[in-house]
């Protein structure tokens, strides 16, 4: 790459490299971020459309948890800048936030655009210089950046640069991982990216998928088996979509469905749709006489199964075991769901796999491209919504900042 610049070029204007930018600007040093869409953030902004989950208030160490296989990579990144330092740096932009009764944290007006404005007027109060419509494509013979853009190709020079391109998903809003070539070309070992906080199919019957896609299936208990064998267990809400299912329930297990899928073709999803109830308590309630009453009647009265629950039933057991009061009684606390295949990359919410951190220094820079720094979702790692992604994502890139100007004094 090319040094014949003073300044540092960040390349990708969402929350890690807008944070990045941030704390280079702090530092005096000259910086030029650079992005693909017409305007930064716009995947930030599609994220907080109903309510931007700026990071959770759980204890420190759940919430590293929530980093899976790759809590020790990140765990360093989120103890530098945990969630209070998050919710004290959107306070010093004008933002008031508020803990919901989920524990997760939100801005006091449940909007991301106000946050974003306060963020990039700052940003350019600083000195950095924005670049919108800039599409990276690589580097030239000298070792510039190079970029598409409405006016042709545009080269730039650089004394350093952080990419911050994001994974996979939602391409239409610049996330489309289109640099996974560029990089590998280049020698940087890059694991494949996958979908990540997804939906899964499952091949609901006609009836099913026309009267209930889209139905909330809410206060369920989900269960999984994760890779090392352990039993992993959520309670919430999701949705039964045309496909199969969807929403935070089943994002929060989605690592582990995905994994079952890559190793033995589908996966296998248990779900308590009384998990407040008893198996005791469940069997007496079914098995109660219910005269001349329908079961339909019979459970919605005695049980509380009705609408989507009690169609879920029906959609995967037959007949006689819906009349049997023993397995009924079994399958409304262990229904078991058989999930063939994870939708698509581009319908997640994130995408795991990227930049393996074993190609990055301790500088997080790329070994086999000096000069050159990762951050963000871009990386291999995933986390699920509920204000892992964005947190780990800023304390990411402000990391990696951090490595770039140690680089330099160096």
């Amino acid at each position: 790459m090319s040094h014949t610049s003073s300044r540092i070029a960040v390349v990708g204007g969402g929350p890690a490299g807008l944070a990045a930018a941030e704390v280079l600007a702090a530092a005096g040093a000259g910086v030029d971020l650079f992005d693909a869409m017409p305007s930064l953030g716009r995947k930030f902004l599609m994220a907080g459309r109903g309510g931007l989950n700026l990071t959770h208030s759980e204890p420190l160490e759940r919430f590293l948890a929530r980093y899976g296989e790759r809590q020790a990579e990140l765990a360093p990144l989120v103890r530098n800048y945990p969630a209070q330092a998050l919710c004290d740096w959107a306070q010093g932009l004008g933002v008031e936030t508020f803990v919901g009764t989920s524990g997760r944290v939100f801005p006091r007006e449940m909007k991301a655009a106000p946050l974003l404005r306060a963020w990039v007027h700052r940003l350019r109060a600083n000195g950095v210089a924005t670049h919108a419509r800039h599409r990276w494509t690589g580097w030239d013979d000298a070792g510039r950046l190079r970029f598409a853009t409405p006016d042709g190709e545009a080269t730039h020079p650089a004394r350093a640069v952080i990419l911050a391109l994001g994974g996979g998903s939602w391409a239409k809003l610049g996330s489309d991982g289109a640099w996974v070539g560029v990089l590998a070309a280049r020698g940087v070992d890059v694991a494949p990216l996958k979908p990540a906080n997804c939906g899964f199919e499952i091949g609901w019957s006609d009836f099913f998928r026309g009267k209930f896609a889209g139905a909330p299936i809410k206060n369920v208990q989900a269960r999984c088996t994760a890779a090392d064998g352990t039993t992993l267990q959520r309670r919430g809400e999701f949705v039964a979509s045309e496909h199969g299912v969807e929403g935070s329930l089943i994002y929060a297990l989605s690592a582990a469905l995905r994994g079952q899928i890559e190793r033995g073709g589908q996966a296998a999803l248990t779900l308590d749709l009384l998990p407040d109830r008893s198996p005791e308590r469940v069997l007496a309630d079914v098995a109660h006489p219910r005269g001349a009453r329908s079961l339909s009647s019979h459970l919605q009265s005695r049980v509380g199964i009705a609408g989507v629950k009690a169609a879920l039933l029906r959609e995967l057991l037959d007949k006689d075991a819906m009349h049997d009061a023993e397995v009924l009684a079994r399958a409304i606390k262990a229904l078991p769901l058989v999930l063939k295949a994870a939708r698509p990359i581009d319908e997640a919410i994130s995408s795991a796999g990227g930049v393996r951190f074993e190609a990055l220094d301790d500088h997080f820079m790329l070994t086999q491209l000096p000069g050159v720094f990762c951050a963000g979702e871009m990386l291999d790692w995933e986390a699920p919504t509920g204000g892992y992604l964005l947190t780990g994502c800023i304390a990411s890139g402000r990391a990696t900042a951090q490595g770039v100007l140690r680089w330099l004094q160096s």
